[in-house]
């Protein structure tokens, strides 16, 4: 083989590659790699922007000089209009001012000079309201200088007014409240501009803060004690529902494999539905059957048993609920899985432990479990890690109510840590991104942690490993 043949097939491996490289880079490593820096910063919404931008927004704020407002009328002049400027207000100077002719088409470029005027000025009749509003695009672009050269700027539609700033640009970064002359200077350690007293004015920036976020996390006992509660409830909730859908996905296996059983491909394609149905589907259907009041299921135990229960309102009831409702789920998943293993295994042993007397049970835990448990393995741990970020189910059962009570920040007693990230991002007043980025950056590594055991159990399971 030559050189340039050897380079050919290199090329030609790179070039199904590469894009799946780069698919790779732009949609998980950069959103990766992203979230991982938003957990070392206060962004939220109190902190959205840069500093310069948040001080940019302060030193446009400005307030309307009522002393310097005046009423106005419009009066169309040919093809053009002229505006009438009449005093108002207890500071007000007694003197009127006309404009020359302006073509409100054309977007004002430069102020346009007022003129005191005398008397009544021979005008046409003025805009009613409803011209006025029709013209109020134009009108706000207009920029009216006074012989005093201050610049009245539209404030209404009834004046236009002189807009004075509310801040004043300092040295340093610093701001200055012209009412009062109280200074605030930016705090890059908080992201406020800060006065002497501690005082911030909104809105803040966006700024680093190390591992504040992550020190918050397991430091604050606030906050440590929901987050300790909800991830033990993740792993909970995750694990018993690997344990009871494989328990009732492997059992129906078994009983679907069978060869005595009437009706097998009827009974499969039954207990297989709840897999073929969307999930979000059976969710809501199952949060109606679950209704405390008008619900299917309340309704049953109420006539058999005289009780009805509050699943929503108890968090031991709410729990139980999302197990049942995700074991449904789950299970079909499982019975398929088990349902091809146990096709692999050799009918032989199954003739040779019945001519040694062997009962269904025993041929179960001393056959069928142990050889497929050891290639399911991989998969219970795809499954544990799935639900371990089930967002959807919890979102559309429960919203990860009933709430914990006098805690800091939004937490649900059926929330896990990824719907308890999602309402710390999105749903609280706060926003707080910067934490939750900090809580997904944990849950990434936790669930990086689940997919090298996954890997690591799947090599071992791999016939060819360890040579020829």
């Amino acid at each position: 083989m030559t050189a340039k043949t050897t380079r050919s097939s290199k090329t030609q491996a790179w070039r199904y590659l590469f894009p799946g490289v780069l698919a790779m880079l732009v949609f998980v490593a950069f959103p990766l790699v992203y979230t991982v820096q938003i957990g070392f910063t206060n962004y939220s919404a109190s902190n959205l922007l840069s500093e310069e931008r948040a001080r940019a927004y302060l030193l446009d704020q400005a307030d309307v000089n009522e002393n310097r407002a005046f009423g106005f009328s419009v009066h169309p002049d040919g093809d053009a209009v002229r505006v009438l400027l009449t005093p108002q207000g207890d500071g007000a100077s007694g003197e009127r001012y006309l404009s020359p002719a302006i073509a409100l088409a054309k977007a004002a470029t430069e102020p346009v000079a007022m003129q005191p005027v005398a008397g009544n000025p021979v005008l046409g009749a003025a805009f009613t309201l409803r011209q006025t509003i029709e013209q109020r695009s134009a009108l706000m672009a207009l920029r009216l200088s006074l012989p005093d050269h201050s610049t009245l700027i539209y404030a209404g539609l009834h004046e236009f007014a002189v807009f004075e700033p509310l801040w004043q640009a300092q040295t340093g970064g610093a701001l200055k409240r012209l009412a009062d002359g109280a200074v605030y200077a930016p705090n890059r350690d908080t992201g406020y501009f800060e006065d002497a007293k501690g005082e911030r004015l909104q809105p803040g920036f966006k700024v680093g803060v190390g591992f504040a976020n992550y020190a918050r996390l397991f430091g604050d006992a606030d906050m440590r004690g929901p987050f300790v509660s909800i991830f033990i409830w993740t792993v909970v909730f995750a694990g018993l529902t690997v344990l009871f859908s494989t328990a009732i996905g492997m059992t129906l296996a078994v009983l679907l494999n069978w060869e005595a059983l009437k009706y097998r491909t009827l009974y499969r394609t039954l207990l297989f539905l709840p897999y073929a149905v969307p999930g979000f589907i059976s969710i809501l259907v199952f949060k109606g059957l679950f209704n405390q009041n008008f619900g299917e299921i309340n309704a049953i135990l109420d006539a058999v048993f005289g009780v009805k229960p509050a699943w929503f309102a108890d968090p031991l009831l709410a729990k139980t609920m999302i197990l049942i409702v995700n074991t449904w789920l789950g299970y079909p998943y499982i019975m398929v899985l088990c349902t091809g293993l146990i096709k692999s295994i050799p009918a032989d042993l199954y003739e040779a432990s019945a001519i040694a007397g062997a009962k269904p049970l025993t041929n179960f835990w001393r056959i069928t479990a142990p050889l497929i448990v050891k290639p399911l393995t991989p998969l219970l741990i795809s499954a544990f890690a799935f639900n371990f970020n089930n967002f959807v189910l919890i979102s559309l059962l429960t919203d990860g109510r009933p709430d914990y009570l006098n805690t800091k920040l939004p937490a649900g007693t059926t929330d896990i840590l990824v719907s308890y990230t999602y309402r710390i991002a999105f749903t609280d007043a706060g926003a707080n991104f910067g934490l939750a980025a900090a809580i997904s950056t944990v849950i990434f590594f936790l669930v990086a942690i689940l997919s090298l055991v996954n890997l690591k159990l799947s090599q071992s399971n791999d016939p060819h490993k360890g040579g020829h």
